[in-house]
């Protein structure tokens, strides 16, 4: 009895104690009239073990009294009991502090798709009005999928913003205008794409920025006027994946950039070393050039993994499956036929191009399948130069006489109330040029100008940055011109791409006096309409040998060949390859079409065709070199310091030197200064006051240079040359990447180019002596023109013969006379 006693009372406490276990409520969400349940105290127990686990974790429990830890129940083995006085369990509704609720995760949300839009390394927009346009290319899913566009930019300080504004268009509808204001960091702006407004293909973007300065008023304020857009910053962004999926090989055309505006083509061809793989790459190179056509294009080969992914980048696999196993397993399509494709590396996940098939014959007609596309007859006419890409319209080509409007070159008509007005538009002009000493091209202007615009402003012409004519405005009190003509010389076009910028330089008593407000005016002081016309007149049309120019604006001569361009390659490493194909993309965007090249490492069977030699400096034979007038020593010689060595500087020190330090250098500098007036007064220089061209010089490169193209003919002088060198294939590779780029490659020009990698720097050695080389059918028209150049070009030789022909002309004249007169 006495045993039983004790434990029928601590059964008893037990179910007390385990009754007055309701939690705390905190929730105040108890039903009206319900008295509220009372805390207990209570002694933790023993874990009541269960049969199932609560489906939520229960909140932690802690009487208000206790402040010791032993004062916590564990929650997993407290069960819910209910109080006495309540008729349902007081069920919390928010989570004390100490609870954490179990809540269910959703999934990670799918990262956004980003295109990079803007195809330059650095993007500026100046001036009171600037405006650029380009095209991007879009797939199928790209287009449908929802789109935001992003851009990032910063402007001058001096820039008003309630007077400025900067306005983004796709495909010539506005879908973003804000005022311009942010001087001190830049800012970040997004907004959506309206649906149905981007389509598949080519979308024409366009950035227009209208500035005012916040303080001055005159001409030379105009010049501090700048907004940057980042291209790091500036891109689409595309919800989904399906915008990331390339479903044929068309997507290559939509490639795009990276955030520097750079195109980069990864090739993994782990046969590379083989021979007869060089020619079929070299051609894909130029087709994936062609398909994107986009300005600032490289390429790498390599033999092993697959490079990793990234905007603006392209990794195309190339092998017949037994050679991709290591890198990439092909699928049994590729044993049976020729295979091009997207396919996913299961390693990496990323999209890459693959070209394959059972043999290297195969992939060959695989690589045809790709590049068919942009096959042309060489000897076919085209119309346009393809520059969309960077500068939006394609730029016409003119082969003869013609008129085109500004609307057909992409000028609008546009009303302008600043001080200093200015728009551009591109031409393009054959290989075959030969007019830059006569002849004038003409702006037919049609504008007009308010009454406050006083005498003294000028419309100026520039031609590929340099002024070509200036036309003043006389009179006052405003007025319309009505196809004014602006004659424009010739001598400031090249082949390939010219660009023509007009300004208009407006003064006014107004900017004068610069009263507050007055830079925000916006009454307008000048139109320009887009019925104004560019007018070029004929010209002569004979291909010149050499010409650096036209081998980078049209691909000349090499664009123009029937057959196959023989390219010497004495060492097919990575490197070398990598700076030929890149080098071929770009004559391939500049031709217009492919350029079949015939790979060769022997100089003796190349005889007398066109042809091409690149390598390191001594790899190429001395005889080549000889022919390019290039100093044969230069193999030996040339080696710029590697970094941290200090340049020596070359000793060549020569008896003329020190004649010129003794008597000559008063004489030699009134000599110069005379030469320099002749030229700014009368347009005369030196090399026109000759009867007939020096000859070339020999050229020795400097070791501060890192690279050097340079043309000449052939020994037997019925073919064109050009080298494509540097002191070493690493050099090579990055020389090539630095030239072919949208800035550098215009600068290519003359006979000899050369590049410092350290500074940037481009020099040119200009053509002293070239031969003519006949490339139209014969005509009286033509020569006429030819000849007219050619004398303009030698005054001494001009004189020479009109000389000699007044003279011919006096004696045949007595002739006649003496036989038809009276005699005495």
């Amino acid at each position: 009895m006495r045993r039983i006693l004790p434990a029928l009372i601590f059964l008893i406490t037990a179910a007390v104690a385990q009754a007055q276990t309701t939690p705390f409520d905190m929730s105040g969400e108890r039903p009206k009239g319900e008295p509220p349940a009372t805390p207990q105290i209570f002694t933790p127990q023993p874990a009541t073990p269960q049969t199932e686990a609560p489906k939520a974790v229960a909140p932690l429990v802690i009487a208000p009294q206790m402040t010791a830890p032993q004062a916590i129940v564990p929650p997993a083995a407290t069960p819910q009991v209910v109080a006495p006085h309540m008729t349902t369990p007081a069920v919390p509704a928010q989570v004390t502090p100490q609870a954490a609720p179990v809540v269910k995760q959703a999934a990670p949300a799918t990262p956004a798709f980003r295109r990079y839009v803007v195809p330059f390394a650095k993007f500026r927009l100046e001036g009171e009005n600037d405006r650029r346009s380009w095209s991007i290319y879009l797939t199928p899913e790209q287009a449908v999928a929802p789109a935001k566009f992003n851009f990032a930019y910063q402007n001058a300080v001096v820039v008003a913003p309630e007077a400025s504004q900067l306005t983004v268009l796709l495909n010539d509808r506005v879908v973003h205008q804000q005022q311009i204001g942010s001087p001190d960091s830049v800012s970040d702006v997004s907004f959506d794409i309206p649906r149905g407004l981007l389509q598949p293909g080519a979308n024409l973007l366009t950035f227009e920025a209208t500035q005012r300065h916040r303080t001055d008023c005159d001409i030379q304020s105009t010049y501090e006027l700048w907004s940057d857009v980042d291209p790091e910053k500036t891109y689409l962004s595309f919800t989904g994946r399906e915008a990331e999926k390339l479903s044929t090989t068309d997507a290559i055309r939509a490639i795009g950039v990276d955030g520097a505006g750079k195109t980069q083509y990864n090739i993994v061809v782990p046969a590379l070393a083989q021979p007869g793989t060089t020619k079929p790459l070299l051609r894909l190179a130029q087709g994936l050039s062609l398909l994107s056509g986009m300005p600032n294009e490289t390429f790498s080969f390599g033999t092993d993994g697959v490079p990793a992914a990234g905007p603006g980048k392209m990794t195309v696999v190339v092998g017949t499956p037994a050679e991709l196993q290591p890198v990439f397993a092909a699928p049994s399509s590729a044993q049976s036929g020729a295979l091009a494709t997207f396919a996913t590396d299961p390693r990496s996940g990323q999209q890459l191009l693959l070209i394959s098939g059972p043999s290297w014959q195969a992939i060959s007609a695989a690589i045809d399948m790709v590049v068919s596309p942009t096959d042309r007859d060489p000897g076919t006419r085209r119309d346009l130069l393809v520059t969309q890409r960077w500068t939006a319209p394609d730029a016409p080509l003119i082969y003869s006489g013609t008129s085109l409007s500004f609307e057909q070159l992409g000028v609008k008509t546009t009303e302008f109330s600043g001080r200093r007005f200015h728009t551009s538009f591109n031409v393009a002009i054959p290989s075959d040029f030969y007019a830059n000493a006569y002849g004038e091209a003409t702006i037919l202007l049609d504008a007009a100008y308010a009454k406050d615009v006083r005498p003294g402003s000028h419309i100026d012409v520039y031609v590929n940055g340099s002024i070509a004519t200036t036309k003043p405005i006389t009179a006052s009190g405003g007025g319309i011109f009505r196809q004014l003509p602006i004659r424009i010389t010739m001598r400031h076009f090249k082949p390939g791409l010219n660009t023509l910028t007009l300004e208009a330089m407006l003064m006014t008593d107004e900017d004068t006096v610069c009263a507050p407000a007055a830079t925000s005016s916006t009454t307008p002081r000048f139109a320009l309409f887009d019925t104004s016309q560019f007018r070029m007149p004929d010209f002569a049309r004979v291909a010149q040998r050499p010409n650096l120019a036209a081998f980078a604006g049209t691909g000349y001569p090499y664009n123009r060949d029937t057959e196959p361009t023989t390219l010497f390659i004495d060492r097919a490493d990575a490197d070398t390859l990598s700076a030929s194909a890149t080098l071929l993309g770009q004559m391939a965007i500049v031709a217009g079409h492919p350029v079949a090249v015939e790979p060769t490492t022997s100089p003796n069977t190349i005889s007398g065709r066109n042809a091409i030699f690149i390598g390191s400096i001594s790899q190429l034979p001395s005889t080549i070199l000889s022919q390019m007038n290039i100093a044969a020593t230069s193999q030996v010689a040339w080696r710029p310091p590697t970094p941290g060595q200090a340049g020596t500087q070359d000793a060549s020190v020569t008896i003329a030197d020190w004649r010129s330090r003794i008597s000559g250098g008063l004489l030699q500098g009134q000599f110069d200064r005379f030469q320099q007036w002749m030229h700014r007064n009368f347009d005369i220089s030196l090399s026109s006051l000759r009867f007939m061209p020096s000859s070339e010089q020999v050229f020795t490169p400097s070791n501060a240079n890192t690279f050097l193209i340079a043309q000449e003919a052939n020994s037997t002088n019925d073919a064109t040359w050009t080298v494509i060198t540097a002191p070493s294939a690493a050099d090579l590779r990055a020389g090539v990447e630095a030239m072919t780029s949208q800035l550098d490659w215009p600068q290519i020009s003359g006979r000899i180019t050369v590049y410092s990698g350290k500074t940037g720097k481009i020099d040119t050695v200009p053509v002293s002596r070239f031969d003519l080389v006949m490339s139209q059918p014969w005509s009286l028209t033509n020569y006429r023109l030819i000849a007219a150049n050619w004398l303009s070009s030698n005054i001494l030789s001009y004189a020479f013969l009109l000389v000699i022909g007044s003279l011919l002309l006096g004696v045949s004249t007595a002739s006649i006379l003496s036989k038809i007169g009276r005699r005495e």
